[in-house]
Order: structure tokens, then C-alpha cells, then sequence
């Protein structure tokens, strides 16, 4: 009896560790980078330069492609000249008001077309200031959507960027999990790509639970920084639920 005894508990584990460690190694994560986009074109011009290719990395404000706006630059120009001229027309028309050889009416018609100069400066400006496209934050390209030389539409994608400075941890758990899986809980995960186990903090649980499955998705921030790891890799989540 003593034999058959210690047979079936080698044979079949005890039922509480079995449920301290129910899913162990099978819930499956991939890193996903914190800040992603496609940046597009904002005005219909020829791209003109290219400072990065595919896979490089860049910094917030670097500029990442330039358009060739030499003709909305002397459009600006232009409007700027109009400025100084209407400008000077006010002045001129303020000195006559006083001296009263024109009339109040002319005086204000010269103050409309100062406004509307002003207005054509501004817009552009505007148009000049989206002749370059710089990066909203510190990351990689992704994938380099045009080419030197081509022209480009309004809207057209031009680069898909990514920040990887801070990876999360995108992974799906039993609902009823929620009751004790809480921010700030800390584990561990075995990326598949390099082999090696690294720290985790759950930062937060997705806003609504699948009623079919009753899981819910949860994402964690990788602890430290591993320049090894990049967005896309996955692995296996070290994590029992709590007694």
C-alpha cells in the first residue's frame, strides 16, 4: 500500500500545487512598442531628401524628410511683400486721416487690406513650416513608404515609425485574474527570440472582458533596458495566479 501510495503521487502531482500553478508557461505575449504612427505628407510637393532609412534610428525633432517648397517659399515671399506694403499704406493713410485729406472710410478699407495681407503671410507660413517632416519622439523606422525624387499627396504615408524605448508586454488572462491582478504587480517573461527571462510590471487590464472566452487583455512594461529586444518578439509569461 506504502508503494502504491507514493507511485500515485509521483504520478499525479498534488492538487495544490497544481492549482498555485494552473497556465504556468502557457500564456503567450508579444512586446509591442509604446508609441507607434505613420507620418503623412501635409502639402501635394517632390521629396526632396531622405535623412533615414529603414531600421535607423532618430531623435525627437530630427528632421526625417524634406520637401522641395520652392514654390510656396516665394508664395510666402510674396505675401510677406504685400505685408510691408499694405503696412506702409496704413501708415501713410493714418498721416492724411490726421490732416484730414481722406476720409475715414478709405482709412479703414487700407486696415482691411493689411488684415488680409497678414492672413496670406500666416497661411503661408504655414504651408512653409509642413515642407519638413520632423519626429514626434525618439525611435526607429519602421518601414520607408516613398522614395527621393517622388511626388507625394496630401495624406500619402511616407514612413512607419516606432519608439522602442519602452516596450510593453501585450498578453491575454482568465478574467477572474482581475481579482487579485492588479497595476503595479510585478513577474517575469522568457522571450523566444534571445532565450533570456526579464522582469515585468502589469501597468494595466484591457476595459472590457470577452464573454465567450472570460479572458481579458492586460499589458506590462519590460523593467530596465535590453537594447537586445525589439518590438514583434514573444514569449512566455512566468505567472501563478494567487492562492
Amino acid at each position: 500500500m506504502r508503494l502504491l501510495i507514493l507511485f500515485l503521487a509521483a504520478v499525479f502531482p498534488s492538487t495544490t500545487w497544481a492549482q498555485a500553478h494552473p497556465l504556468q508557461g502557457d500564456i503567450r505575449a508579444q512586446l509591442t512598442p509604446r508609441d507607434y504612427t505613420t507620418l503623412a505628407a501635409e502639402i501635394g510637393a517632390k521629396v526632396e531628401k531622405i535623412a533615414v532609412r529603414e531600421g535607423d534610428r532618430f531623435a525627437k525633432g530630427q528632421v526625417l524628410i524634406a520637401f522641395d517648397c520652392s514654390v510656396q517659399r516665394a508664395n510666402l515671399a510674396e505675401a510677406r511683400a504685400s505685408v510691408s506694403a499694405a503696412d506702409k499704406t496704413v501708415a501713410v493713410n493714418k498721416r492724411l486721416l490726421e490732416l484730414q485729406t481722406i476720409g475715414k472710410l478709405e482709412s479703414d478699407l487700407a486696415l482691411a487690406e493689411l488684415d488680409k495681407a497678414r492672413a496670406k503671410d500666416a497661411a503661408g507660413a504655414a504651408v512653409v513650416a509642413k515642407c519638413s517632416v520632423v519626429a514626434p519622439f525618439d525611435g526607429r523606422v519602421v518601414e520607408q513608404k516613398v522614395r527621393a525624387q517622388q511626388f507625394v499627396q496630401p495624406g500619402q504615408a511616407l514612413l512607419d515609425i516606432l519608439d522602442d524605448t519602452e516596450l510593453e508586454l501585450d498578453f491575454v488572462v482568465p478574467s477572474k485574474w482581475l481579482v487579485w491582478l492588479k497595476p503595479g504587480h510585478a513577474f517575469q517573461v522568457i522571450i523566444d527570440e534571445t532565450g533570456r527571462t526579464y522582469p515585468v510590471k502589469l501597468v494595466r487590464a484591457g476595459a472590457r472582458i470577452d464573454p465567450v472566452s472570460q479572458t481579458v487583455k492586460v499589458t506590462g512594461t519590460i523593467g530596465g533596458k535590453f537594447p537586445e529586444l525589439s518590438a514583434g518578439m514573444s514569449g512566455k509569461v512566468l505567472m501563478a495566479p494567487a492562492p
